[in-house]
């Protein structure tokens, strides 16, 4: 989860920069004008910042934490599997959401039922044989642990 956390600080740098490029693009003056487009804008640069280094095996955030995606069997993702993955991990937030706007909640109600999703989704994971998230048993992914290589330098200088 701490991976997690990580991860949505680095995307506050790629949401800036989308939505700049979005506003500057569309001439948007006000930050509710274009709301919807705007949101789905990001689900793609969100969609392709993921798929591409999912597919390339770590974001900065998981070679922070030595963590790796991989297919069932090991190997680096496709960019299909890796869009797939992308796709299905939006059951972290897209049922409170489709809830929160069915019933129109305000923010507050939204943001304990947006919580409280995500704490059973990933208490949930707890009861998986692998221990895997819903998203990554249907995507046929995994999370691993990856310890990258030691320096040929400092290698040698052990020896």
């Amino acid at each position: 989860m701490a991976c997690w956390l990580y991860e949505g600080i680095l995307l506050f740098g790629v949401v800036f920069i989308a939505g700049y490029l979005f506003s500057t693009l569309t001439q948007t003056r006000h930050a509710l004008d274009n709301r919807h487009l705007q949101q789905g804008f990001l689900f793609v640069v969100f969609g392709i910042y993921f798929t591409w280094f999912w597919a390339k095996g770590q974001t900065l955030a998981l070679k922070t934490w030595h963590i790796r995606v991989v297919d069932r069997r090991g190997q680096p993702l496709t960019q299909a599997r890796a869009l797939l993955r992308y796709l299905l991990s939006w059951m972290w937030f897209l049922p409170p959401l489709a809830v929160g706007g069915a019933f129109r909640l305000p923010g507050g109600e939204l943001t304990v039922i947006v919580i409280g999703w995500v704490a059973i989704w990933a208490v949930l994971s707890r009861f998986h044989p692998q221990r895997q998230f819903l998203h990554d048993a249907l995507a046929g992914t995994r999370l691993v642990h990856h310890k990258p290589a030691a320096p040929l330098k400092a290698a040698q200088h052990q020896a």
